[in-house]
């Protein structure tokens, strides 16, 4: 399993901070380095001057929103970014949620699996060899994506609901998760994705995780912060779902806390459930982050 690191929101740090950062998880060692879409910097841009700066470290969006980008542009950013990066960028994408879509921008969150089937219609072949002329019920696509230096680009789906599981196994590259327990993963997640790609004649998806990780001598400490910095993420439908299902109370419940043997036996559990990519989503005080960060670098 490749681990790597998820950077954080990107509405409080500067670019040169992020660089920075991407420059240490690579010296660290870690396989690749995500960045989300919420309110903050654009995060495909961003990793297009990181992949500039930074020569070596995978590159990822952990997740870009579909709603508010047509799929023909977001083929060219995406096309772009990877030639920025020399073929080194993932393209993590998602439904984001109601409340959002609905509530903050004002866009129909009708039908939600039709929606990513038919995104997903226009954008892997424009990824893949550049054209498609695509009609759907709400989006449609004639128009090409030209870049010359065209680099491979990995399409990762958040994927929880069965249909979009079948999407992401069937039709893209594999998953992303965050916020997922590890017994979901295991007896869920992974083998829906894999049954799916194994029946479109696919390679063996992708399946990314993403977790809070925090090396501490008290770990009920660490699992209060988690349930306050986290606690968004169980009240939206789609985690809720995924917790209930864990059999969690709420995000502390499947936040990897605890000394260095501990978290490395819950980073190996990801593992041993089929989890090939983790990101770590490192919490707590600035001298907790870097002894997680530290020793996180000794499992890659």
């Amino acid at each position: 399993m490749r681990i790597g690191i998820f950077g954080g929101d990107t509405g409080d740090r500067t670019i040169e901070q992020f660089i920075a950062d991407a420059r240490d998880a690579q010296a660290q060692g870690f396989a690749a380095y995500y960045l989300p879409q919420i309110f903050g910097m654009d995060a495909i841009t961003l990793l297009a001057i990181i992949g500039r700066e930074v020569p070596r470290i995978e590159l990822g969006t952990g997740v870009v929103p579909t709603y508010p980008r047509h799929p023909g542009m977001l083929a060219s950013q995406a096309l772009t970014t990877a030639s920025a990066c020399g073929g080194r960028f993932v393209l993590g994408i998602g439904l984001s949620h109601q409340i959002v879509v609905e509530g903050l921008w004002g866009m129909s969150y009708d039908k939600p699996a039709r929606h990513m089937k038919e995104y997903l219609s226009i954008l892997m072949p424009l990824l893949h060899d550049g054209n498609v002329s695509f009609v759907g019920e709400t989006l449609t696509n004639h128009a090409p994506a030209m870049v010359a230096d065209r680099q491979p680009v990995p399409v990762l789906l958040a994927a929880l609901a069965p249909r979009m599981l079948h999407l992401a196994g069937a039709v893209a590259d594999g998953t992303i998760t965050w916020m997922t327990g590890v017994e979901t993963l295991s007896s869920y997640i992974v083998p829906s994705l894999s049954k799916a790609a194994a029946n479109a004649g696919r390679p063996a998806p992708r399946v990314a995780s993403s977790l809070p990780v925090c090396i501490t001598h008290d770990a009920e400490a660490a699992r209060t912060q988690a349930a306050q910095d986290f606690a968004v993420y169980g009240t939206l439908p789609s985690y809720k779902a995924m917790l209930d299902r864990e059999g969690a109370a709420g995000p502390a419940d499947v936040a990897i806390v605890g000394d260095e043997a501990a978290v490395a036996q819950g980073i190996a559990r990801l593992a041993d459930a089929g989890v090939t990519d983790f990101a770590a989503a490192v919490f707590g005080d600035r001298e907790t982050q870097v002894r997680t960060r530290a020793f996180l670098a000794t499992l890659v």
